[in-house]
């Protein structure tokens, strides 16, 4: 979640890219002028005829790709991929934060007679998540004591340098079953905040639910999905990372969205009224594992990492037995230092992103052996043969250098 190897970028076809790069006056660029175009990074023409713009991770959120598709070009399409950093800007004259945070920090610690060190230099974060005016930083940073000895001084210097207004950091998840982030306030008494993503509004408290910015390009697909009339399960609802695409960008008819972790129920519940579509939700608070309902689903979702592979069975059960449905599944794939990819590729649908042929193998291999033991499942649940289509493999992030966050679109049909 923390550590990034690759930027994102908007892909477009390479004949309409200066129209993407272009608004109102032509000596402008459209990406840049809605302030989400990395300057820092060169744009890139590749093989297949496209051109990666290199975006803002921090400024995704508020890139509307429905409302840019139609502004340029309605004929063309773009879509939201990660790739390996590109060269940088011959332009770019504009110091990182990092760089602003180390000057900060160095400039302090001299004033107090403290040495500045290329070890303290490597404590100083190189990227956060931000939420509003509030900035939080991962574990594995500000680690040496002498932050904690400076105090408040040292953190009102570190939010001016973000322009922001307070500090948190999270140390790591509790093993209380509901995946409690532990975070300590460093700056600021309120921990309660609210992140705008592709103009929904999310409100909670980052003490106590988790925030994943990483899934930002999974969210921004499920917007872009027509589930107009469709019932809709989300398993793992959390605040309602998944739950609120559904509802105020796909237009699903209804969603039921499972949830077991009480403040992350409190503050779905809170998410769906501000967004206005509370009429249109039921929570299902409590283990999904528990839930009655069944044969009413058109999608169902299963978000949860690193497996979502215990609510199989009660996603089966869910879908509809005359018509069937699609899954969205959620998993980590790690991919073995020594995979040998087979002779022939697969014509599976993958979202490639920053991946090798190898990754691409591993997955589709995976997605092959989930599809089968999802047919034995509704086999074994409903009494019927199914038929499983692998419509889609989409790359949502990297973890490590071997293992990615995927998601499964599983196509179940009865015979």
């Amino acid at each position: 979640m923390w550590k990034m190897d690759v930027i994102p970028c908007l892909k477009v076809p390479q004949r309409h890219a200066q129209l993407y790069r272009k608004v109102h006056e032509t000596s402008k660029k459209y990406l840049l002028s809605q302030g989400v175009l990395d300057r820092k990074y060169c744009a890139q023409k590749h093989s297949d005829e496209t051109v990666t713009l290199p975006v803002l991770a921090a400024f995704l959120a508020q890139l509307d790709l429905v409302a840019l598709k139609e502004h340029v070009a309605q004929d063309s399409f773009c879509e939201i991929v990660d790739i390996q950093a590109p060269p940088l800007s011959k332009k770019d004259k504009v110091k990182s934060f990092h760089k602003r945070l180390a000057e900060t920090a160095q400039s302090l610690l001299v004033s107090k007679g403290e040495t500045w060190s290329e070890d303290l230099e490597r404590d100083i974060p190189s990227q956060w998540q931000c939420h509003g005016d509030l900035v939080l930083f991962s574990e594995g940073c500000f680690t040496n004591e002498i932050w904690k000895e400076i105090g408040s001084e040292f953190w009102t210097a570190v939010a001016l340098t973000l322009g922001v207004k307070r500090l948190a950091q999270i140390k790591k998840i509790s093993h209380d079953g509901y995946r409690t982030p532990i975070v300590t306030m460093l700056l600021g008494d309120s921990s309660y905040v609210t992140h705008i993503d592709n103009h929904i509004r999310y409100e909670f408290d980052v003490t106590k639910c988790m925030f994943s910015s990483g899934n930002i390009t999974e969210k921004l697909r499920i917007a872009s999905f027509d589930c107009i009339g469709e019932t809709v399960v989300d398993l793992y609802a959390g605040i309602g990372y998944f739950t609120l695409p559904y509802l105020v960008h796909a237009k699903a008819a209804y969603v039921h969205a499972c949830e077991w972790n009480p403040d992350a129920v409190k503050a779905l519940q809170r998410n769906l009224q501000i967004n206005s579509v509370s009429d249109r939700c039921t929570i299902h608070q409590g283990d999904n594992r528990q839930l009655s309902l069944s044969d009413l689903a058109d999608r169902v979702n299963l978000g949860l990492i690193p497996s979502s592979e215990e609510g199989w069975p009660v996603a089966c059960r869910l879908l509809k037995r005359g018509t069937g449905g699609i899954l969205h599944i959620h998993h980590n794939v790690t991919t073995p230092l020594h995979h040998k990819p087979p002779e022939h590729s697969s014509a599976i649908d993958v979202n490639k992103g920053s991946s090798n042929q190898r990754d691409m193998q591993v997955w589709t291999a995976w997605a092959s052996d989930t599809a089968g033991r999802i047919c034995t499942l509704l086999l074994d649940i409903t009494g019927n043969e199914w038929k499983t289509n692998i419509k889609h493999i989409e790359h949502v992030k990297t973890y490590a250098p071997h293992i990615s966050h995927v998601v499964l679109d599983l196509e179940c049909k009865p015979l």
